[in-house]
């Protein structure tokens, strides 16, 4: 060979190698896919980029040596690696599962590349027939994936659709251009091209099927939640019930004796013990949450944090004709009790301002104190977790900020047509 033979084939084989090495790394993750048990399109993905790098070595060995047993080799994994990404199509759209006969596919495949190299004595013939059969099985591949692009998630179907029915287009050329090992670098450098959209695709599929599969179990863990919070006030409701039905009216007969017995010491110490019987129900569930409704529990809650903090509770509730359901009721209550409760407990506040109120397609709770405010940077954990929870059940969400210079405010937001 003489020395320009030589850098040609040396250039030529390297480019084949390069190919070759960002393919065994495609199949490598299809292979990491398949043990993480994504399915089982990418362990047939993995056995077909496999089979195509075999394709690869067989091509640089067949420049080198011009055997044709190379070239056999070569029109072997060619067909062999095309049928398997056609069959990793079928799978990945839910439309085929192995038999024991496909395996014939193998058999065929070998033989008929045996008859085309080594039989025919035609090599055109034999290279048309062979890449009509490859452009024909991966344009087919490609169409098998476009009819199920709305199907799979994260629009990489349609990414690696495209990429098998240009590919298998591209395959035409052979005959013209590449025939018998020549333009090996205008093959390798489309190859790469399409082989890079093609992984591409496949990256979409998995983070599309990944942020399906993370939308799927937020929903349950909101249904969760939901119901968590249900049971809870379902709970709170009949141990308020219990307190104040048993233990109150127990309590009130005795306090009621003592008193006509003439022990008003004793009397005055189970009254204080009645007393805090019926605080204790209604910190667990406010009778007039049930009998009256949010805005009454609301004023009762907002004078009876003013009587013992304190602190001026300004209330305002402007919700028009909306009408709320008990759910979403009972969050705004259980927000504004809970805000309440740390602003008594942290803030070191004088007044405090609590509204309910519509903002366009949303009910707009707003709660903010002149406290003294969050250090800069600094979100507050005490109680945040369960009231957020409570909105983002009923569809919401929740912020929690600086009021100004000094003071914190918080703001929850629910859909009107999830609340009403």
């Amino acid at each position: 060979m003489t020395q320009d033979t030589l850098d040609r084939l040396f250039v030529e084989c390297s480019a084949l190698g390069f190919q070759s090495v960002l393919t065994t790394a495609l199949a490598l993750t299809c292979y990491v896919l398949w043990l993480r048990q994504r399915g089982a399109h990418f362990l047939t993905w993995s056995l077909a980029w496999a089979a195509y790098v075999v394709r690869l070595g067989s091509m640089s060995a067949f420049l080198v040596r011009r055997d044709p047993v190379w070239l056999f080799s070569h029109q072997a994994m060619t067909g062999l690696s095309a049928l398997l990404l056609l069959a990793a199509a079928w799978q990945l759209s839910g439309n085929f599962r192995w038999k024991w006969w496909h395996a014939l596919a193998v058999p065929v495949v070998f033989a008929w590349s045996w008859v085309s190299i080594f039989v025919i004595d035609s090599m055109m013939i034999a290279g048309l027939s062979s890449v009509a059969l490859l452009a024909s099985v991966t344009v087919w591949t490609g169409i098998v994936l476009w009819r199920d692009r709305d199907r799979l998630p994260g629009g990489g179907a349609a990414v690696m659709a495209w990429s098998f029915i240009l590919w298998g287009l591209h395959h035409l050329d052979y005959p013209l251009l590449r025939s018998f090992g020549a333009a090996v670098l205008y093959g390798v450098f489309v190859d790469v091209v399409f082989l890079f959209f093609i992984g591409l695709g496949m990256l979409f599929v998995v983070l599309g099927d990944e942020r399906s599969r993370l939308a799927a179990r937020t929903s349950e863990l909101e249904q969760l939640t939901r119901l968590l919070l249900r049971a809870q006030e379902d709970e709170r409701r009949r141990i308020a019930r219990e307190l104040h039905d048993e233990a109150g009216q127990a309590l009130t007969a005795v306090k009621i004796e003592l008193d006509l017995d003439g022990h008003r010491a004793a009397g005055e110490k189970v009254g204080r013990a009645l007393a805090q019987v019926r605080d204790l129900s209604n910190l667990l569930r406010p009778s007039a949450l049930d009998d009256l409704g949010l805005s009454a529990a609301l004023r009762a809650l907002a004078a009876d944090v003013s009587e013992r903090s304190r602190i001026k509770v300004d209330l305002d509730i402007e919700t028009g004709a909306v009408v709320f359901t008990p759910e979403v009721e009972v969050v705004l209550y259980r927000v504004v009790q809970e805000a309440l409760t740390n602003i008594v407990r942290h803030a070191k506040a004088t007044w405090v301002r609590a509204q309910v109120g519509l903002s366009g397609a949303e009910v707009l709770l707003t709660v903010e104190d002149d406290g003294q405010g969050l250090a800069p940077g600094v979100v507050p954990k005490l109680g945040l977790l369960g009231m957020q929870e409570r909105v983002t059940a009923a569809g919401g969400t929740l912020t929690i900020g600086a009021a100004g210079t000094t003071g914190v405010r918080l703001i929850a937001r629910i859909p009107i047509e999830a609340a009403s």
